[in-house]
This record gives C-alpha cells, structure tokens and sequence, in this order.
C-alpha cells in the first residue's frame, strides 16, 4: 500500500516518529516472513486478532493490505464469519462491518474482487 493510501492519523505518526514506525513495519515484516503462511493469509489471521481485541482500525488496516495482497472480498468475509463461535456473534458482527467498510466504503477498494 503507497504512502497515500495510509489512513491521516497513520501518516502523522510516521511524521512525528519514524523511527518508532520504521522499527515497528520493519517487526512486522521479519514475523510475517518467518514462516509459511503467505502475505494474503497473514492478513487475515491479523484481521482475526483485531477483531477479538475490538480494534476497528487494525481490522480497516488489514482488511486494505488483504486486499491489496490478493485476497478476495468472499475470503476476508469468511475469516471474520469463522470467528462467531470464538469471540461471539456481536463482535463478530461488529467486525464484519468493520470490514464492510473497507469492501463496499466509498473508495470500493475490493470492487471487482467479491
């Protein structure tokens, strides 16, 4: 995902602290690299944790770079349906909307791809 896609509040923190930030994508990508689950994958167990934390923004993080790793619209969906015997329906529900907005929002960033 390009620098202008990056939520604002995302992107004054990498203004205000790069070095946390830098340090913090470099964490990142030496966990996702690690082992055999591929980049598309990665995302949707990430969206799955967020979802179980209540984090609407790490959901709307994930769900944007599982979509631009190659996931489908129907896979994300899939992961978070997964989730109602684990974390309950109401925050699996939650997240689904969460997720929603990403999907059908109005930059459509899975048009096509459901």
């Amino acid at each position: 995902m390009d620098d202008m896609n990056l939520p604002r509040h995302y992107q004054s923190l990498q203004e205000r602290y790069p070095e946390v930030i830098s340090a913090l994508e470099a964490l990142g990508t030496a966990a996702r690299t690690q082992g055999p689950l591929d980049e598309p994958t990665s995302h949707l167990v990430r969206i799955a944790a967020a979802a179980a934390i209540g984090s609407e923004g790490a959901v709307h993080s994930h769900a944007r770079r599982a979509i631009a790793a190659g996931a489908s619209a129907d896979q994300i969906r899939h992961a978070v349906l997964l989730l109602v015997t684990t974390i309950g329906f109401p925050r699996a529900a939650a997240a689904m909307s969460w997720v929603d907005d990403i999907i059908d929002g109005p930059c459509g960033a899975a048009a096509g791809r459901r």
